[in-house]
C-alpha cells in the first residue's frame, strides 16, 4: 500500500475534530454499552435506555459524556498523527507499506493513544456512568468527578486498567487502520483508479472496519470497563484476576457483552471519522505527495 503524507498539524486538527463529532453523535451508544458490562444482574440494551429515560431523562443518557468528548477528540488527534508517523517509518524505499506493517503501525497508534488519551478519560467517563446509576450520585460534572477521583486515589485513579486500554486500543487501531487502507486501496484499484472516493464509499470501508474491530477486541472492551468501575479495587487484583472471574464465574458469552451498543457505535465511528478526517484534510489541504 501506498500512502500520501498528511501534515502533522492537520492530521492533528483534522483526526481531532472527526473524534469529538463522532463522540457526541454515537455516545448514547457508548453509555448503553458501558452500562451492560458491569457485574451484577445482566441488562439489556432496551431495558437499560428505558429505564434511564425514565429515571434521568434524556440527559441520563449523556452521563458522562463531556469526558468521552474530550478524549475521544485527543484520541483521533493522537490516533492519526502517530498512525501516519509510524506508517511512514515502517515504509519502504517506494513509499510502499505493506498490510503487516500497516497492522504494527496501528498497533503503535493504538498504544500511543491508550497513555496519552484514551485511557484518562475512558476511566473517568466509567466512573461518572456508574456513579450516575448510584441512588446518591456523588459526582456533579467531569471537572467536580475528575478532581474527586484524584483526590480520593490520586493520578493513578485515572489510570485505572491502563493495561487493558492499551491492549484493546493497540488491537482497535491495527485492525481498523489495515481494514480500511486494504479495503481503501483495493477500491481506488479497481473500481475508481486514480480518483479521490466519493464520502458515501469512505463511510461504508470506515463502517466495515468498525464491525472487523468489534468482535476482535470485545473481551479486552468488557475487562477494560470492570477495570475501572467504582469497586474495581475491591474486586479484582488486576487484568488477568478480572479476566479469570468472568470467564470462570459468568461463563465465556459475558466477554461478549455490549457487542449490540458497541457494534452501533464502531460502525458509525467509522464511517463518520474517516468520512470527516478525509474531507477535512481535503478542504485544509493537509496532504502532501510522497
Amino acid at each position: 500500500m501506498e500512502f500520501a503524507k498528511e501534515k502533522p498539524m492537520h492530521s492533528l486538527f483534522a483526526g481531532a475534530t472527526a473524534g469529538a463529532v463522532e463522540a457526541f453523535v454515537t455516545y448514547p451508544t457508548e453509555f448503553v454499552k458501558t452500562r451492560s458490562q458491569f457485574g451484577g444482574k445482566r441488562e439489556g440494551p432496551i431495558k437499560i435506555i428505558k429505564d434511564t429515560l425514565k429515571t434521568k431523562g434524556v440527559k441520563g443518557l449523556y452521563s458522562g459524556c463531556s469526558a468521552l468528548v474530550v478524549g475521544n477528540s485527543l484520541k483521533a488527534g493522537v490516533r492519526f498523527v502517530s498512525y501516519d508517523y509510524f506508517k511512514h517509518q515502517l515504509a519502504d524505499a517506494e513509499g510502499k507499506v505493506s498490510a503487516p506493517r500497516s497492522l504494527l503501525a496501528g498497533l503503535g497508534a493504538g498504544m500511543t493513544e491508550a497513555i496519552f488519551a484514551v485511557t484518562p478519560s475512558e476511566t473517568i467517563k466509567t466512573k461518572l456512568i456508574d456513579d450516575a446509576k448510584q441512588p446518591k450520585p456523588q459526582y456533579r460534572g467531569l471537572v467536580h468527578g475528575t478532581m474527586s477521583i484524584i483526590k480520593q486515589e490520586g493520578i493513578s485513579g485515572i489510570y485505572r486498567g491502563l493495561f487493558p486500554v492499551m491492549m484493546r486500543q493497540g488491537a482497535n487501531s491495527a485492525v481498523r487502520f489495515t481494514t480500511y487502507s486494504t479495503l481503501k486501496q483495493f477500491v481506488q484499484g479497481t473500481a475508481r483508479p486514480g480518483q479521490p472516493l466519493p464520502s458515501a464509499i469512505t463511510f461504508g470501508i470506515g463502517g466495515i472496519a468498525g464491525l472487523v474491530t468489534v468482535y476482535t477486541t470485545m473481551p479486552l472492551d468488557v475487562i477494560k470497563t470492570r477495570m475501572q468501575a467504582l469497586d474495581a479495587r475491591v474486586q479484582y487484583r488486576n487484568s488477568f484476576h478480572c479476566a479469570y472471574r468472568i470467564f470462570t464465574e459468568e461463563g465465556i458469552r459475558r466477554f461478549w457483552t455490549g457487542t449490540t451498543p458497541r457494534l452501533t457505535r464502531l460502525v458509525l465511528s467509522g464511517g463518520i471519522v474517516f468520512t470527516i478526517y478525509e474531507n477535512i484534510i481535503k478542504i485544509i489541504g493537509g496532504r502532501e505527495s510522497d
